[in-house]
């Protein structure tokens, strides 16, 4: 792949919907070198849906940045690089409603992204969005709104515990059109702020999937939101996977 600039840009909205999953499903998932990091015992998987925008190289004014809005399916991972443990998230699916990052997305810069239609309605303290990908492989509906606390049911004790987990998850790597090998992207937040999200309905045909998640191998844990963030965008080095 080509030297990828650093981008720059505004996460205009991140909703992290987040599950608790049997780590033995997600061992079995997972390629080599990647680990599923664990939480109190238990796996964390979820999806991310995110609007950009003023997304452009560093070096261009805001005026010439583009939006999009973007959805990445996550596993909470490790993996060990010159005996060094490393953590982030394995990106099996990315969808996006740009034409342009379905173009150049594995090619120009990291992540093959599929192209999907999103369905977006919002206030200031409420959120639903909807995809349809146009491969039928992505459904997803998610709606909820601003809340005050995290679910007495999650295995976070805290928001802090929450967000300090999600911080960390900063680097993913994603599938591309190699089986074997995976593109990394290190999201930067130049600043970081989460709040609780209430989720009140949340549909996924990837965590719904039974014969990928058997029944009582995956529970629903916690949602969060960011907004208005400030961020950037490294490409990361590639890993190829020897089996």
């Amino acid at each position: 792949m080509p030297h990828v600039p650093i981008v720059h840009g505004v996460i205009d909205r991140r909703i992290l919907v987040n599950y608790r999953v049997d780590p033995d499903i997600l061992t079995r998932m997972l390629p080599p070198p990647f680990r599923p990091k664990l939480v109190v015992g238990v796996g964390m998987v979820g999806v991310c849906l995110i609007r950009l925008r003023g997304v452009r190289p560093r070096f261009l004014p805001a005026v010439v940045g583009i939006g999009s809005e973007n959805a990445a399916h996550r596993i909470a991972v490790e993996w060990d690089d010159d005996g060094q443990r490393q953590e982030g998230v394995y990106i099996p699916r990315r969808d996006t409603n740009s034409r342009f990052n379905t173009l150049l997305g594995g090619r120009l810069f990291p992540g093959v992204h599929q192209h999907a239609r999103f369905t977006v309605t919002e206030t200031d303290n409420t959120f639903a969005v909807a995809l349809e990908s146009d491969d039928h492989r992505t459904h997803l509906r998610v709606a909820g709104h601003i809340a005050a606390a995290l679910p007495a049911s999650s295995v976070f004790a805290s928001l802090e515990e929450a967000s300090a987990f999600f911080q960390r998850g900063a680097t993913g790597y994603s599938v591309t059109r190699e089986p074997n090998r995976f593109d990394g992207l290190e999201l930067r937040s130049l600043t970081w702020h989460v709040e609780p999200f209430r989720i009140e309905l949340v549909e996924s045909s990837f965590f719904d999937d039974r014969q990928l998640f058997p029944a009582g191998s995956i529970q629903y844990d916690c949602a969060l939101i960011m907004r208005g963030i400030a961020h950037e965008w490294h490409a990361r080095d590639q890993i190829n996977c020897h089996t």
